[in-house]
């Protein structure tokens, strides 16, 4: 006679009851509803997190936080602690420099190319047409405080310059990570200005140049130290100082 097999009460309820009713779907792993175990792994709506994007991908259009008008702004104390990192060195050779080496301005979709972003995300009640191009639209250049309604007189300017940025450790990147600084919506990178003023600073870092509205200081060296640690650029000791001073410009 062969071994009986006890099952218990409850699980022979269940097993009768699922047959009268004719479930069979499938059983979670965890004894629990199949279908609240989530969607199958690659589907849409995965929530996965992201992770932050490396400074060498061009990155979205990062909005500008509440009194800054440049996206990835840190505070006074930040930079202070980033300025402080940075590794001192005297000023770069140029040589084997061309503005060509720095790709921009890059396509980022709906035939819209960095400047036509950074002109959208930094004017006010901007318009653009078909081909992406602003036609109507008010700019405050954060650095003379001029207000603009001509897209055409508009700049987009590298907080810091691409010769600059080849001059302190750029000289040494790949094309790849070239093209993504000069396209950086993510950081304080590229701002909206007026031409003259954009043409004033040239590739001058701020101990030879500083914006004539001295409002503008402590974003200025707020943006520009951030930026310079982001790519893990060097600093000169005159350009260090300089920055200081812009620092000790902000609130707080």
């Amino acid at each position: 006679m062969g071994r009986q097999i006890r099952v218990p009460g409850a699980v022979l309820v269940a097993l009768l009851l699922a047959a009268a009713t004719g479930c069979s779907g499938p059983i979670a792993p965890d004894g629990g509803d199949p279908k609240a175990s989530g969607p199958p792994a690659g589907s849409s709506s995965t929530a996965a997190p992201k992770s932050p994007k490396a400074p060498n991908s061009p990155g979205d259009d990062a909005k500008p936080a509440g009194g800054d008008v440049l996206p990835g702004m840190v505070t006074a104390a930040v930079a202070r602690t980033q300025l402080a990192a940075l590794a001192v060195a005297p000023v770069g050779t140029m040589a084997g420099y061309s503005r060509d080496k720095f790709t921009h301005w890059a396509q980022q979709g709906n035939k819209c190319d960095t400047r036509e972003v950074v002109l959208k995300r930094d004017g006010t009640g901007v318009t653009q047409d078909a081909e992406c191009r602003a036609v109507s639209g008010n700019w405050k250049s954060l650095y003379d405080g001029v207000v603009v309604t001509d897209a055409g007189k508009m700049d987009i300017d590298h907080m810091v310059p691409l010769a600059e940025g080849w001059r302190s450790g750029a000289a040494g990147w790949d094309s790849a990570r070239r093209k993504a600084f000069a396209n950086d919506l993510t950081r304080p990178q590229l701002l909206a200005v007026t031409a003259a003023s954009n043409r004033s600073k040239g590739d001058q870092s701020p101990d030879l140049w500083q914006p004539p509205d001295k409002a503008s200081w402590c974003q200025y060296g707020r943006a520009w130290t951030t930026v310079k640690s982001t790519y893990g650029l060097t600093v000169t000791e005159p350009e260090k100082k300089m920055l200081t001073t812009m620092l000790d410009t902000c609130a707080s």
